[in-house]
């Protein structure tokens, strides 16, 4: 695998050219919408191909997973734009492997709002170990909101992905989020409700487990949590689910590296199935992103959290947000507005900017100008391998991708090419064979 960043000049063809690939595979793999017009200082990303098929008449990608002894997840995987048709056609050339050694195997976690585009999950979910629905929203009184994905859950499966459920206090701000938890810790009666509901849940819309988002606690409520913790993931393995917990790292906490000794992170080790560390950036943001941060700070601060629980139990969150922020940044004033990458790209292209890259931090970024100036920030194939390289150089479990709501090309290309994705559910072979 190459990562190529883009000179001024360069075009598709002669990239292409330059590496002795078909310019055409080029832009499918790299799902460039605008060939014509390439940013200086974008990536794409160039694989190499070990075998390669041409498609006879008759052929399916039954047929075709078949005869090269392989499964219809990898050709999908190899071949993601498949996805995107009703049928394969003779002459057309697919990859069967590519040159790349894998890395080591990784599970991979993708988070998904219900009203996702069914297409666009039928195309991601050959790369994943989960899918985390999010969210079901709890009260204080212990009642869970039910949430319309049984045709998400049921398609999750089909494609051997296991779904998870994502519980999440129903707030309107971080300090609701936490007095909601707040009451639910003080009281047991509370607790044993919640329990009976999720349990009830997780049994008739057939989830795999759940994932629990942790808000900031206070200090009289750590102990507490701790206890629940443990009572939730005691009665949930007994029914044979999992328990995941996502901690959302700030900013601040990734700077200062804060932990906090009365949660005692060991003891949640134990009782959760896996710790995920996760930003949780949303549609908007006033504060800055964890993306600013250095990614050597980054690395500490996931080092420390080896130290306390089990590495194998700790997946680190990877954002495909990107952020555009008005300039000057004011603290707390200042609006950031979220964009997928190919569309932080697409403006980049559209305004004639150069996109640099910031090897301190591991993300890329631009400047233009439109009547006021504005800053965009985002994680390129650059910045995607190196959150990756952290599973490895800390022997992680994997990784979280917040979010799968749109198709980033490049990161699933690199995810594939250097990773043997974990696959923890029969695929439905009767669904597959008919693709």
């Amino acid at each position: 695998m190459i990562i190529h960043v883009v000179k001024q000049g360069e075009t598709m063809g002669s990239i292409a050219e330059l590496y002795g690939r078909p310019v055409e595979r080029l832009i499918l793999e790299n799902g460039i919408t605008d060939p014509n017009n390439l940013a200086v200082g974008e990536t794409l990303v160039i694989l190499f191909p070990q075998i390669e098929y041409t498609v006879q008449a008759g052929d399916s990608l039954y047929s075709i997973a078949k005869l090269h002894n392989i499964s219809i997840m990898e050709l999908l995987r190899n071949n993601p734009y498949l996805s995107d048709r009703a049928n394969i056609y003779p002459g057309e050339v697919i990859v069967i492997k590519y040159m790349d050694e894998k890395i080591r195997e990784i599970s991979t976690n993708g988070f998904v709002y219900p009203f996702v585009n069914m297409d666009i999950l039928k195309k991601t979910l050959p790369f994943l170990t989960y899918l985390t629905v999010y969210s079901y929203y709890y009260t204080s009184q212990g009642d869970i909101m039910n949430v319309d994905d049984s045709e998400i859950i049921q398609t999750a499966k089909n494609y051997g992905v296991a779904p998870i459920m994502m519980l999440v206090a129903d707030s309107d701000n971080q300090i609701e989020e936490i007095e909601i938890l707040h009451n639910i810790l003080i009281d047991q009666d509370v607790q044993d409700i919640f329990i009976s509901n999720l349990l009830t849940i997780l049994l008739a819309k057939g989830y795999y487990g759940v994932n629990i988002k942790t808000p900031y606690i206070k200090t009289e409520d750590r102990a507490l949590y701790v206890n629940f913790i443990d009572k939730l993931s005691t009665r949930l393995h007994a029914a044979g689910f999992m328990l995941y917990i996502s901690l959302s790292m700030s900013t601040f906490e990734l700077l200062s590296s804060i932990f906090y000794d009365e949660l005692q992170y060991d003891i949640l080790g134990q009782s959760a199935n896996g710790i995920i560390l996760i930003t949780y950036e949303a549609g908007f943001s006033f504060g800055i992103s964890p993306a600013v941060v250095a990614f050597e700070t980054f690395s500490n601060y996931i080092n420390i959290w080896t130290k306390l629980i089990p590495s194998q139990k700790i997946v680190t969150g990877l954002s495909t947000i990107s952020y555009i922020w008005k300039l000057p940044y004011i603290e707390e004033v200042t609006l950031g507005q979220s964009m997928s990458y190919d569309s932080a790209v697409a403006l980049a292209r559209e305004v004639g900017a150069v996109i640099q890259y910031d090897e301190v931090t591991k993300s890329s970024y631009f400047r233009f100008i439109l009547k006021d100036e504005y800053v965009v920030r985002f994680r390129d194939a650059r910045g995607v391998e190196a959150i990756l390289s952290l599973v490895p150089s800390h022997d992680l479990n994997g990784t979280a991708i917040w979010n799968c709501m749109f198709f980033y090309n490049q990161m699933w290309l690199i995810i594939n090419s250097q990773y043997e994705i974990t696959k923890i559910v029969p695929v439905n072979h009767y669904v597959m064979n008919n693709i």
